[in-house]
């Protein structure tokens, strides 16, 4: 029978490996996440979890907005579907919590740095691919080499990497000369990687972290801040654009598709904002509760074939504000939205100055990122958002 002590011990190896699988591998990760999920139902002690988990506003949100999309399916039609979105978004109201109550302030380090080992080992597989050492494989191409999960997630896992290490070399005055020198090459390394890699969001949101991250280093200076900010960025913008041919098509593509909207309609972009378009024509006829967590499928079809019936028709609008309206209306997005709040909020409580401003900068790049797709249901950014929301906001000094 286990002790407490050795338990913790067990929880806090599961807790490292899940933070070194979780950019791998989906059913590495599902395995860690039960063995977690099983050990926390069955270890008893449920009074303090309960008062741990209800004590935290962040907490409450995360289970409320999951709680939500269950009455949703009181007024859905496609009840199927509504079960489906469900069991996407289980990790708000039970994994969350359970990690919540497991992390512990001594081990956050050893999370973050299996994390990074994790990146560290996609990125080499992704230049091997890029290089032609390696063969194509899963979403990995020479064009595009993103070995264990599409560019649409990899990107954006990869934007947090790059910040975390930016910020030690930038704020952790304890680094050795040779860790420095590392992280530096680590930082550059990726930063080249999330150019040669096609994930848009992703290279939007690395610019978005690289702005925050210049604003906390010149925290007492905002001109000079802007002044960097307005050298920094167009001048990495523009070198990406010179020397990767992947890059400067992807950028070029999406002003081809902005210029010329009704043209590129069948476009990435194009058809993006054809599905916010169309949802909106159904959220103005039910703005306060949404059509039902399971009906926008449905919904679409109807709005679709009157509109644009010569466009696809879409199980989600690839925008996580709009999915949250069109299925639950204000509250629903309200809901959401209060997870963010909370999270900003918390981030300043914080005495250290990584999981600080780590916590502010996460929730900015998510509110950012979800306007062209719907993050929290994706497994590598959900499951990621979740991780680290559960070490970043939690108060030590009450438990």
């Amino acid at each position: 029978m286990f002790t407490y002590f050795n338990l913790d011990k067990v929880y806090q190896f599961l807790l490292i490996f899940l933070a070194f699988l979780m950019p791998l591998t989906v059913f590495g990760a599902n395995v860690i996440i039960v063995l977690i999920c099983m050990l926390w139902l069955f270890s008893g002690n449920y009074k303090s979890k309960f008062n741990l988990i209800i004590n935290s506003k962040l907490m409450l949100a995360s289970i409320l907005f999951f709680c939500l999309h269950v009455i949703g399916l009181i007024w859905t039609e496609d009840l199927n579907w509504g079960l489906h979105i469900i069991h996407k978004m289980w990790y708000f109201l039970l994994l969350l919590p359970i990690l919540f109550t497991l992390v512990r302030r001594e081990y956050i380090r050893l999370y973050v740095f299996s994390f990074l080992l994790a990146i560290a080992i996609t990125e080499v597989t992704s230049y091997l691919v890029w290089f032609q050492i390696l063969p194509e494989f899963r979403f990995a191409t020479v064009v595009n080499p993103t070995p264990f999960m599409s560019h649409i997630s990899y990107n954006p896992i990869l934007a947090l990497a790059i910040y975390i290490v930016l910020h030690e070399v930038c704020f952790n005055k304890k680094l050795s000369n040779f860790l420095f020198s590392f992280y530096s090459f680590f930082a550059i390394s990726m930063i080249i990687n999330m150019f040669i890699t096609g994930g848009r969001a992703g290279q939007v949101i690395f610019f978005v972290m690289l702005a925050i991250l210049i604003f906390q280093i010149f925290h007492k200076e905002r001109l000079k801040s802007l002044i960097v900010i307005s050298i920094v960025i167009p001048g990495i913008f523009f070198a990406a654009y010179q020397l990767s041919w992947l890059f400067e098509k992807r950028v070029d593509f999406a002003i081809t598709e902005i210029v010329n909207y009704e043209e590129t309609n069948l476009s990435s972009l194009g058809l993006r904002i054809n599905f916010a378009r169309n949802s909106w024509q159904v959220i103005k006829k039910n703005p306060l509760i949404g059509v039902g967590t399971g009906d926008f499928p449905m919904e679409y079809l109807k709005i679709n074939q009157i509109n644009s019936p010569s466009l696809p028709n879409a199980s989600n609008p690839h925008n996580m504000y709009v999915l949250v309206l069109m299925q639950l209306g204000l509250l629903g997005l309200c809901s959401m939205l209060s997870i963010f709040y909370y999270q900003i909020k918390l981030s300043f409580n914080s005495s250290r100055k990584l999981i600080r401003d780590v916590g502010f900068t996460m929730p900015l790049m998510f509110l950012v990122m979800m306007l062209s797709d719907s993050y929290l249901l994706g497994h590598y950014t959900s499951l990621m958002f979740v991780f680290f929301s559960s070490f970043l906001y939690k108060d030590f000094e009450k438990t």
